[in-house]
């Protein structure tokens, strides 16, 4: 390899252009960058010549890197590493997979009040990436009570660690304690819950970050590995409430024209599906009074975020079947017409 004040220049631009998925570069592109570059350090410029002789130097004796010439879709000839992780400089990283990297970190970082990861900052530092503007945003809760927990939660979830977690019921308003095996954090309607193993039995526990009041890690405890696969338990409810032994249930229900768009776009449980044909005409029959619409089904477990979610589009869905299910939304219903009945003056 040639050595001259320019060369390891050239060679530290031309190695993380080579390495680039993201774009297609002609000799031509990478002459105009490279002289751009070397301009900005007030160094020499550089011809397409020599861009030329720079790349086929790479591919022998010491480097041999494996250069592949080919043609883009517009047909311009370009240039690039075969391999886009390979580096004469030992980068670990290419561009595409260090601008990914750095949105994952950064995706990690936006829940305020994570004062536990702070090595975020020292994890970027130390793989050489730089703050960008951000590609993707999530929703969050600002006002989310204890947030700080995620951080230390996360960390010890990620390190396998036992705790002993204290918190507050809903029904006594009284502090229990508890010795548990932290397993996920699972988000649901901008609220953070922890699932994991009580100690004593092994049996699956959630709890939701702003009931909790403190956790303390149990050091000389083996952290017990979950016995199941908790994304299967998570398919088959909405929400966060998941009752033991209770069955999958085929939920029928009707939507009126108002709401059939919305609902397809964005369906109430991953198993929604619309009845037509057959089926559906067997429900017009059955249900005369139902005009218009459409009919559809979904298989899960009834809870109490279900019946709060078919209540939610009011009169616009209408449960069908099974009769419990209905009931309960019906029950729900009747009390908030007590509810607001007892308001009348």
């Amino acid at each position: 390899m040639p050595s001259n004040k320019n060369a390891f220049n050239r060679y530290l631009i031309l190695d993380e252009l080579l390495s680039d998925r993201m774009h297609n570069y002609s000799i031509q592109d990478l002459t105009d960058i490279v002289e751009v570059r070397l301009s900005k350090d007030g160094l020499e410029g550089v011809t397409k010549r020599c861009i030329e002789k720079d790349i086929v130097d790479l591919e022998y004796a010491p480097v041999f890197a494996e250069i592949e010439r080919y043609k883009s879709e517009a047909g311009k000839r370009c240039v690039r590493y075969a391999d886009p992780a390979f580096s004469i400089f030992n980068k670990k990283l290419s561009n595409e997979e260090r601008n990914l990297l750095c949105e994952v970190l950064e995706t990690i970082g936006q829940f305020d009040g994570l004062d536990n990861f702070e090595w975020l900052e020292k994890f970027k530092a130390k793989l050489g990436i730089n703050e960008h503007e951000k590609i993707i945003y999530f929703s969050n809760n600002p006002y989310l009570k204890n947030s700080n927990l995620l951080g230390t939660l996360f960390t010890y979830i990620a390190n396998k660690v036992a705790v002993n977690l204290t918190y507050r019921t809903f029904s006594v308003d009284t502090q229990k304690a508890i010795d548990f095996h932290p397993y996920l954090l699972k988000q649901y309607n901008n609220r953070w819950y922890v699932i994991g193993g009580a100690d004593s039995d092994g049996k699956i526990l959630t709890f939701a970050l702003d009931r909790i009041i403190r956790v303390e890690p149990i050091l000389d405890r083996s952290y017990r590995l979950c016995p199941e696969d908790l994304t299967e338990r998570y398919e088959d409810i909405i929400g966060i409430t998941y009752y033991e032994g209770e069955p999958v249930e085929e939920i029928v229900f009707w939507a009126s024209d108002n709401v059939t768009g919305y609902i397809e776009t964005k369906p109430i449980h991953g198993s929604q599906r619309n009845l037509k044909d057959e089926r559906s005409s067997e429900l017009y029959t059955k249900y005369p009074s139902l005009k218009g619409g459409k009919f559809y089904s979904i298989n899960c477990i009834r809870n109490y975020e279900l019946v709060r979610e078919l209540c939610s589009y009011g009169p616009d869905v209408i449960v069908l079947s099974p009769g419990h299910i209905q009931k309960a939304v019906r029950e729900r219903i009747q009390a908030m017409m007590e509810g607001y009945a007892s308001l009348r003056t």
